[in-house]
């Protein structure tokens, strides 16, 4: 089969990955399923990998197929599997868990101590076929194309995830601010308006975003390389400050909103990365301000976002894109080419 392989870490985007030919995964334990991919969404993570970004975080052998967003159809299961059979649609979480460690028995799926994860750790959806496990495989209902919903895998997720935390939080009336309404952004923020009764405060320094957030329910826009963020709420609040921040983008810039923005007792949700938080101590304790990090979701949180692209609650932009054009879809959104989602169609 075809697959998209990383061989060596590297900062140029262009020549990043390499697609040549290699076998198809053998189903190598009873529980594992063999999903044929139908997409995979491409992911700021995928470029944080290529430049070797995650080392340092987690065990990584070389050359890998990268891909972490999958969706498809069932090709073939493990004597074991029940979950689903051949010819089911199904999306896939990207952390294959083990079930049996205590975060696993708690049902932290994040935390597994024995996980792998497509397209980081193991071989992942950049390729015709995918091997993962049943504990990772959701079926998908008739409406839902598995082609459109693979981003969901992770960018859904850890957008769903990330609003959920958030929502436990806001009363009818509070105030949330969604920062950057791109790839994962335009998700938490459908997610808060389906969720919660909150104003919802979009902000982005491109005004095609902020035109996509208004349409998606954002009670108010705000493009911050025009207008003083912290001014607008102030405004908006009567001084008052909000109540959540979601930072989709993880700037330096954007980190340091919170101390500026947030009533007494917010939470600050960190969901994209890449900058550095330099925030003095004594802010966040006069404030009682939360920074929370958000690593994806658990596969239970998969299931409830998958009902709400059933029920028309969450819509997806994407764009799609052949195996071939892979290293052209790395570099466009290094460069911030890409609005919404990339899918990557297999040959």
């Amino acid at each position: 089969m075809q697959a998209a392989r990383l061989h060596e870490y590297t900062e140029e985007m262009s020549e990043a990955l390499t697609v040549e030919e290699i076998d198809r995964p053998e189903l190598e334990r009873s529980d594992h399923v063999l999903v044929e991919v139908a997409g995979a969404g491409w992911c700021q993570t995928d470029n944080h990998v290529i430049e070797g970004m995650w080392t340092e975080y987690v065990p990584q052998e070389l050359p890998m197929t990268l891909g972490h967003e999958n969706a498809g159809v069932v090709a073939e299961v493990g004597e074991e599997v029940t979950l689903v059979e051949e010819g089911d649609p199904v999306i896939c979480h990207p952390v294959q868990t083990c079930g049996i460690c205590r975060p696993c028995r708690l049902g932290e799926d994040m935390y597994c101590e024995n996980s792998a994860f497509n397209g980081l750790t193991t071989d992942g959806g950049f390729a015709e076929y995918l091997q993962t496990n049943e504990r990772a495989v959701i079926p998908l209902p008739d409406s839902v194309d598995p082609t459109e919903i693979a981003p969901h895998a992770d960018a859904g997720i850890t957008a769903y995830h990330a609003a959920k935390k958030a929502v436990r939080e806001l009363n009818p009336g509070d105030t949330a601010v969604v920062v950057g309404i791109g790839g994962l952004g335009h998700i938490g923020l459908q997610c808060l308006e389906a969720m919660s009764a909150a104003d919802v405060v979009a902000v982005d320094i491109k005004d095609e975003a902020l035109e996509l957030a208004e349409r998606l329910g954002a009670t108010h826009t705000v493009n911050s390389s025009e207008e003083d963020l912290a001014q607008v709420v102030d405004d908006l609040t009567d001084g008052g400050g909000v109540q959540q921040i979601l930072d989709f983008v993880g700037s330096d810039e954007t980190a340091g909103y919170g101390t500026e923005i947030a009533a007494a007792g917010a939470d600050q949700h960190v969901i994209g990365y890449g900058g550095h938080i330099h925030e003095p101590c004594q802010a966040l304790v006069d404030g009682e301000l939360s920074l929370k990090g958000t690593l994806v979701g658990r596969y239970a949180e998969l299931q409830e976002l998958v009902a709400l692209v059933d029920r028309d609650l969450v819509e997806l932009h994407t764009s799609r894109y052949d195996l071939g054009e892979i290293n052209d879809v790395a570099e466009a959104l290094e460069h911030g080419e890409i609005e919404g989602r990339a899918v990557i169609l297999p040959p």
